[in-house]
């Protein structure tokens, strides 16, 4: 009997959950206020707080997976994840709901990190960062097909819909957990002893790359909240362009993000995709810019162009991000600084959308061309950080990477 391949269960473990996490991100905000009952202002501050507290939990999490065997740490926080979920509709108050959240966000930074460390025990050095490229294609394929399943949810109206989708998310943690378990075993590796409390917070040119790349990750709420607000606020363009502009996005990474993701095999690679994304990017800000008080044809036409320059922008950075994240990490800890590396994402979101609301939305052009001008200055910053990362790592950690540029 012949195996499935370790990087197809990975695919089909991420188009499963993510297929999940479509429909419970279309419909999660109107089912807490609507259905649970409660304010909108208490379901932001719950959250909030939720995702604060994943973001701490993911570091020791990640370091369970490295102590404990990354398999079987990914198995049990996918079943709390969807154990979280299901939670979810038993929850009639504020104090509970906050409880589940922590739960939730807790379960999922987690998994994130185990799964990192899964798929470094199970792929060799130089497959990693074009298998994360299909695995995050196969992310987007899965949360437009979600998005669909939560659009019909919302059509319907009715709670019998909404508890249909917690169901159908919750289901799908459980179908991931069982891929996740056909995978080969990866043996926890020995962990060096290197002080007291966790290595990677001590590790200050790692912390250094991590932070730089929080500061590229601001782009996260831009397509969800910020364009959405720019577009009906400060353009001419109508308003349904926002979901023409997420379709373009998602569709542009589940088709092109492995093929931005080729010519990334190492550290030198991996920081010039940072570098050109962040140049990208800023002429994305400049472009976007440009939209402001413009006709609704011209309006549109300049902000299609800017979502294309932000998309590539994002692909270039993921796959650079994604290189520099496992090959200045120490093999004996992959998960504890993958897990680290992951709360950035987190900081992103959770502090993404008051700065970017403030500086774009309220500020206008000069904030544009701000924060155009931060991003790059950070994807040239890069470059020194991991080179000072590496040469503290040694290439005997590293993997043999390229020359850090």
């Amino acid at each position: 009997m012949t195996r499935t391949p370790p990087q197809r269960l990975l695919a089909l473990a991420q188009l499963s959950n993510s297929v999940g996490d479509g429909a419970y991100y279309t419909t999660s905000a109107l089912y807490f206020t609507q259905i649970a009952g409660l304010a909108p202002a208490r379901v932001g501050l719950g959250l909030t707080v939720g995702w604060a507290v994943g973001s701490l939990a993911g570091v020791p999490l990640g370091r369970l997976a490295d102590r404990r065997g990354p398999r079987g740490t990914a198995v049990l926080l996918a079943l709390a994840t969807g154990l979280a979920v299901a939670s979810f509709t038993l929850v009639r108050g504020f104090v509970p709901f906050v409880l589940v959240a922590c739960g939730y966000a807790a379960a999922q930074s987690g998994l994130a990190a185990a799964r990192q460390a899964l798929l470094a025990g199970l792929v060799s050095a130089g497959e990693r960062t074009g298998l994360l490229a299909r695995l995050q294609a196969t992310l987007n394929a899965g949360l437009a097909v979600g998005a669909g399943l939560g659009g019909l949810a919302l059509h319907a109206g009715t709670r019998t819909a909404y508890l249909a989708v917690f169901v159908v998310d919750s289901v799908s943690f459980l179908v991931c957990a069982l891929l996740l378990l056909g995978l080969p075993r990866v043996a926890p590796v020995p962990v060096r002893p290197r002080g007291r409390g966790l290595g990677v917070l001590r590790d200050r040119p790692y912390a250094l790359v991590a932070l730089l790349n929080t500061v590229l990750l601001l782009r996260l709420p831009l397509l969800s909240l910020v364009l959405p607000l720019w577009i009906t606020s400060r353009t001419g363009a109508p308003a349904w362009l926002v979901s023409a502009l997420f379709v373009l996005n998602t569709a542009a990474v589940t088709v092109f993000q492995v093929r931005a993701a080729r010519g990334v095999t190492g550290l030198g690679s991996a920081t010039r995709a940072v570098r050109r994304s962040g140049w990208v990017m800023c002429a994305a800000c400049a472009v976007f810019a440009l939209s402001a008080g413009a006709s609704p044809g011209v309006a549109a036409g300049v902000l299609v162009l800017g979502a294309v320059l932000q998309v590539a922008a994002e692909m270039g950075q993921s796959a650079g991000s994604w290189q520099l994240s496992f090959d200045l990490a120490p093999a004996d800890r992959v998960g504890e600084y993958q897990g680290f590396f992951g709360t950035g994402v987190t900081v992103a979101r959770t502090a993404g959308p008051l700065i970017l609301t403030w500086l774009l939305v309220e500020w206008g052009t000069p904030g544009w061309l701000l924060l155009g001008g931060v991003t790059l200055a950070a994807s040239y910053a890069m470059g020194p950080a991991a080179r000072r990362a590496a040469v503290g790592r040694g290439n005997d950690e590293v993997g043999r990477p390229s020359p850090v540029s």
